[in-house]
């Protein structure tokens, strides 16, 4: 166990090192980098999918956005030994991107990015891979939530068009309000099932321009949730998974899992 443990520590120690891992071409998910130098005024997002990966690539501030796409749900860091994580390719790649470390090689001022932004579907699967991502932040990288470096970037979910004016719209709420403001006649609606449905320019405009997005700062006691809700869920045991729902049943429809 103890070598086991050695030999993980060496491979967090040499990921961080690598800065230019994310060259090979093998990895998945090129991290398209930004240009500046200073950490604090760069921003990182970590983006569902290739398609929307692609949109985020063309559509971002190269000056101060970098840009890294993953390909489906990161491991599932709840049952899985620190050796099997590291061998988790997009894990290795957000280790690398990230350049601070891992676990107790963690080291937030060596960290490449002041911001970092998960930009996942506002559906089921995305709250899912943003759950997995918040409990692995959670476990191994915790500094990041401690010092207010994570957020979670809002997409919206209706665009509204009537006539030459547009509006993005951001929940139902928003959606009734407005449709009983201009009324429903000629009027257009269209729900973003995804990321990948909106253009460069709409991602920009809607999701990633410091000027008009809306990001959520994730608290540590919001990961820790996550955290919680987590374990109880995808953990061994039987009873407490059933009482979590049981106690829970109005609102686990709901649940960002």
């Amino acid at each position: 166990m103890a070598s086991r443990a050695r030999e993980a520590a060496r491979k967090a120690r040499e990921l961080t090192r690598r800065k230019n891992a994310l060259e090979v071409s093998s990895l998945p998910g090129k991290l398209a980098d930004c240009s500046t130098k200073d950490p604090m005024s760069a921003e990182i997002y970590i983006v569902e999918g290739d398609s929307a990966g692609g949109s985020a690539k063309q559509g971002r501030d190269r000056r101060f956005q970098a840009i890294l796409p993953l390909r489906g749900k990161i491991l599932n860091v709840e049952k899985a030994r620190l050796d099997k994580i590291l061998n988790n390719a997009e894990i290795r790649a957000m280790i690398t991107a990230f350049g601070s470390g891992i676990a107790e090689e963690f080291d937030l001022e060596k960290g490449r990015y002041g911001k970092i932004i998960i930009m996942t579907d506002a559906d089921v699967d995305g709250a899912h891979i943003r759950t997995l991502l918040l409990t692995f932040f959670y476990r191994y990288m915790k500094p990041l939530l401690e010092a207010g470096r994570v957020f979670i970037a809002q997409p919206p979910l209706y665009l509204v068009k009537k006539g030459r004016e547009s509006w993005y719209l951001y929940s139902d709420e928003e959606l009734d309000n407005l449709l009983n403001r201009i009324g429903r006649d000629g009027i257009g609606v269209q729900r973003y099932k995804g990321l990948g449905e909106m253009n460069p320019e709409q991602l920009w405009e809607t999701t990633m321009n410091p000027e008009g997005r809306t990001i959520l700062q994730v608290t540590l006691e919001d990961a820790m949730s996550a955290d919680e809700i987590f374990s109880v869920l995808m953990g061994d045991k039987v009873e407490p998974r059933r009482k979590f729902i049981e106690d829970h049943a109005k609102d686990v429809k709901n649940l960002d899992i």
